[in-house]
């Protein structure tokens, strides 16, 4: 929705009252102010004469001392130097002032940024029950911290090692049982089947015993399996070559040796 356009100024008066009313409701930068007064009036002259007033008696401040106390506020509510830069410069502040203003109130103020880091983890977390390890990083990422910084915090945590990542958390709801079945569904052998449940960081501690449950039920046959996956390829197994791709296809897909021994003499005849 566009603006409406507001009453120009006719005097120089209009422009400082403008100024001093936007500042009187939050501080602004100058570039921020200078863009609000541009809308007001289109005589430079006027704009210059009321920053450079406002900058003199100090009711607005230079980019560095705004920098500065947005540091000492930002700091005091364990904001980290990394969202205070990101913040500072879409304001339209240099680098070289915001680095200037962060090293400035580190060192007047002594912070440690690995214990701020620590602290707000502590205030924020009291245990990581509803949460995972990536959505920890990401909200302490976008309050300024550094990888290192986090990674610091978290080893000072209580409840570390029950920090788990999103991957692990959606494992402890899987049916290992569904799980084999799924996959074998999909063509899959054994080892692949395997091999993809550890990379998903499920528990694998009963999977021989769940596999030889389902053989024994007839819910799952890898040799039956690996004879369907065969026959969908129309490998010649009379020629060396596509007899070769065919046990390297076979066994990409997580099928036994004998497996793939019986499905390639039976499909051969």
């Amino acid at each position: 929705m566009q603006r409406a356009p507001l009453r120009q100024a006719k005097t120089i008066d209009n422009v400082y009252n403008s100024a001093y009313w936007h500042l009187s409701q939050q501080d602004f930068t100058i570039k921020e102010i200078r863009s609000k007064l541009e809308r007001k009036t289109d005589k430079q002259e006027w704009i210059e004469t009321v920053l450079a007033k406002l900058i003199e008696s100090g009711y607005l401040k230079s980019d560095v001392n705004f920098a500065v106390r947005y540091c000492e506020m930002a700091f005091g509510n364990e904001i980290g130097s990394g969202a205070i830069k990101r913040k500072l410069q879409l304001r339209g502040l240099s680098a070289i002032d915001v680095d200037t203003a962060i090293e400035q109130v580190i060192e007047a103020r002594q912070i440690d940024s690995y214990e701020m880091a620590t602290s707000r983890l502590l205030n924020r977390f009291e245990h990581f029950n509803n949460t995972n390890k990536e959505k920890v990083y990401s909200q302490m990422t976008t309050k300024g911290f550094s990888r290192a910084e986090i990674d610091y915090a978290l080893a000072q945590h209580p409840q570390r090692e029950t920090l788990r990542c999103k991957l692990a958390v959606k494992a402890d709801k899987v049916n290992l049982h569904s799980e084999i079945l799924k996959l074998f569904n999909k063509g899959k052998g054994e080892t692949l089947i395997l091999q993809e449940l550890k990379q998903r960081l499920i528990d694998v501690t009963e999977f021989e015993e769940t596999v030889y449950q389902l053989a024994l039920s007839g819910d799952i046959d890898f040799y039956e399996s690996c004879k369907i996956e065969l026959a969908k390829k129309r490998y010649d197994l009379s020629d060396y070559k596509d007899k070769t791709k065919a046990y390297a296809y076979l066994s990409r897909k997580g099928f036994s040796r004998d497996e793939i021994k019986e499905a390639m003499q039976i499909e051969a005849n």
